[in-house]
């Protein structure tokens, strides 16, 4: 039997922890596995792609557990009454093959899309970071709202979306948060929401390339976390900001983020920093407070490796509901799986013979 973790389960233990802290816990993770990146067998997701969206597969291992993400993005899903990203992961034992787990990975991801923003901001943006600028206020909108307060001590949230329906579900669900201290700001367009930001998060979801940013937004000393351009044709920065001679530009997976990041934009030696090598050596980050640093994030099957791991652990840890599914077939004779479909053998009783008197 394997375990299934589902979306039940998945809410049950972040609402156990609380969101925040439960976010807190998946950056660490996040971070420790990017600062072991040597020892992680890696390759660009595996992309198949349809005018409305894109279905992913998203794999990773360190020799002793693998594991994959099935993802898609349909942008317009929302007006079908569906999820414009919905997912789920495996995670395996390398050394029988067999799953250990089926999960959830809609939820998931966006918590581990908030952890790994954190994990970066945290190595790129000023200490002294305050006002945040979330331009876009979709479905992952509260995760990084919550980890930005929680991990960077953002006091400002200045929102902005084209949908301002998108805009009050955000603002009621932070009311619901509760964040003590946060002032929520809502803005008309991207340039309000970017004036006097610290940092701006672009998560915006549709698929083509746009200028959600253009360079008189930037000011100098900015850290942006561009989140949404993540597949070939959609980006979220005019390419002159990535120009500019005080960007520092940090990817997660150099050959991936070539294909599908704010950088498809730009020459194949444009010049980029692994996020790996800012953690581990200090390479390509910030060096003065006027620079402007850009995490060109795309999502990575490293970090779903991590979520998978922390979130399996966690269901074996914690009480609650538990629940197994027969993913695979339990044999006698590991060498008979026609068993499992054959006809029970009938056994024929003998008739008794009839004797004449």
């Amino acid at each position: 039997m394997v375990d299934f973790i589902g979306t039940r389960r998945v809410q049950e233990l972040v609402r156990d922890l609380g969101t925040a802290p439960f976010i807190a816990g998946l950056e660490r993770e996040i971070e420790a596995d990017y600062r072991r990146w040597s020892e992680l067998e890696k390759s660009p997701r595996h992309a198949t792609h349809s005018p409305l969206g894109v279905i992913e597969l998203m794999p990773a291992s360190d020799g002793r557990q693998y594991a994959f993400k099935y993802v898609n993005g349909h942008p317009k899903n929302t007006a079908k009454g569906l999820l414009t990203v919905m997912a789920f992961g495996v995670l395996a034992d390398v050394e029988t093959g067999y799953p250990l787990a089926l999960a959830e990975m809609t939820l998931t991801t966006a918590l581990r899309t908030a952890a790994t923003s954190v994990v970066a901001a945290r190595a790129l943006a000023r200490r002294d970071s305050r006002v945040m600028a979330l331009i876009g206020n979709g479905s992952q909108s509260e995760f990084q709202a919550i980890a930005f307060h929680d991990a960077l001590g953002v006091r400002e949230l200045r929102l902005y979306d084209v949908d301002p329906h998108a805009t009050d579900k955000l603002v009621a669900n932070l009311a619901r948060a509760q964040l003590p201290g946060l002032r929520v700001v809502r803005c008309r367009s991207a340039a309000e929401a970017a004036a006097g930001a610290d940092i701006i998060t672009t998560i915006t979801a549709d698929k083509r390339n746009a200028f959600i940013l253009t360079p008189e937004m930037i000011a100098p000393g900015m850290h942006l976390n561009a989140v949404g351009g993540d597949c070939p044709g959609k980006t979220e920065l005019h390419p002159d900001i990535l120009r500019r001679p005080d960007a520092r530009v940090v990817v997660e997976f150099e050959p991936q983020s070539r294909v599908e990041g704010e950088i498809q934009q730009m020459p194949a030696d444009f010049p980029v920093v692994e996020l790996t090598r800012v953690l581990t050596e200090g390479a390509g980050g910030r060096t003065r407070e006027s620079d402007v640093t850009i995490f060109d994030s795309v999502g990575f099957a490293l970090e779903d490796f991590t979520a998978l791991r922390y979130v399996y652990r966690l269901h074996r840890e914690r009480r609650g509901e538990r629940t197994s599914i027969d993913l695979i077939p339990d044999l006698q004779d590991p060498k008979d799986l026609y068993a499992l479909i054959a006809r029970p053998r009938v056994v024929r009783e003998p008739v008794p013979e009839l004797l004449e008197a």
